[in-house]
C-alpha cells in the first residue's frame, strides 16, 4: 500500500474516478455507498497504515490563524456581497432574515458532517499520503485544489468548480502551513457558512 504506483492508482480512484462518477445519473444509494466506503477506507489508511493521531495539537498558533483568516474573509464578504447584488439581489441575506431557525440548522449540519469530512480527506489524508509524490510544493497545492474542485463536478456549474478551486487553494496554503486539521476545517467552515449566508447557498447545494 506504500508503493507509488499504488499510491497514484489509490489518488485516481479516490479523487479522479469517483467524484467524476458522481456526475452520473446511477441509483443514489449505490453513490451513497460508494462514499461511505471510500471515507471508511480513507480513514483506515489514515490511522493504520499513515499511522496519524486524529487529535488537537498543543501548539497551535491561534492568533496568527485568526489574524490570516480575519483578513481574507473580509475581501470574500467585499466581493460575495457585491456579487450577489449585481446578479439577484432578491437572495442577498434571504435565508438569514426570513428563516433564520432553518439557516442555524444547515450550518451547523455543514460545519460538522460536511466540512470535516471533507478536510480529513482532502488536506490531512491527500497531504500525509501523497506529500512524497511531487517535490514541488506549487505545483502539489495546484493539484490539491483541482481535484477538491472536481470533487463538486456533480453540481454540473462553472462557477461552483472556480469557487471551490480558489477555496482549495486557501485550505491547501492553510494545511502546509498549520498541519492543523482542525484549523484548515474552521477556515473552511467559516467561508462556506458565509456564502451560504449572503444568499449564494443555493449553487453549493443548501436548500433555500
Amino acid at each position: 500500500m506504500q508503493s507509488t504506483l499504488y499510491k497514484s492508482l489509490e489518488l485516481f480512484i479516490v479523487f479522479v474516478l469517483i467524484p467524476i462518477s458522481f456526475a452520473i445519473d446511477y441509483s443514489v444509494w449505490i453513490k451513497l455507498g460508494i462514499g461511505v466506503f471510500g471515507f471508511i477506507y480513507v480513514i483506515y489508511v489514515l490511522l493504520r497504515v499513515e499511522k496519524i493521531k486524529l487529535k488537537i495539537a498543543k501548539q497551535l498558533d491561534w492568533k496568527t490563524f485568526w489574524k490570516a483568516t480575519a483578513i481574507k474573509l473580509s475581501l470574500i464578504i467585499i466581493i460575495t456581497i457585491s456579487f450577489v447584488w449585481v446578479t439577484d439581489s432578491t437572495q442577498l441575506f434571504n435565508v438569514l432574515l426570513n428563516k433564520p431557525l432553518k439557516w442555524l440548522m444547515l450550518l451547523f449540519i455543514y460545519s460538522f458532517f460536511s466540512v470535516y469530512p471533507q478536510e480529513l480527506i482532502y488536506r490531512t489524508f491527500f497531504f500525509k499520503r501523497y506529500g512524497s509524490l511531487l517535490k514541488s510544493d506549487s505545483l502539489f497545492i495546484f493539484i490539491n485544489a483541482i481535484l477538491f474542485s472536481l470533487a463538486h463536478f456533480f453540481f454540473r456549474s462553472p462557477l461552483v468548480l472556480l469557487l471551490t478551486f480558489l477555496g482549495g487553494i486557501l485550505f491547501a496554503l492553510t494545511f502546509k502551513k498549520t498541519e492543523s486539521t482542525l484549523l484548515v476545517s474552521i477556515e473552511h467552515a467559516i467561508y462556506g457558512c458565509w456564502l451560504f449566508t449572503v444568499g449564494m447557498g443555493e449553487i453549493l447545494g443548501f436548500p433555500s
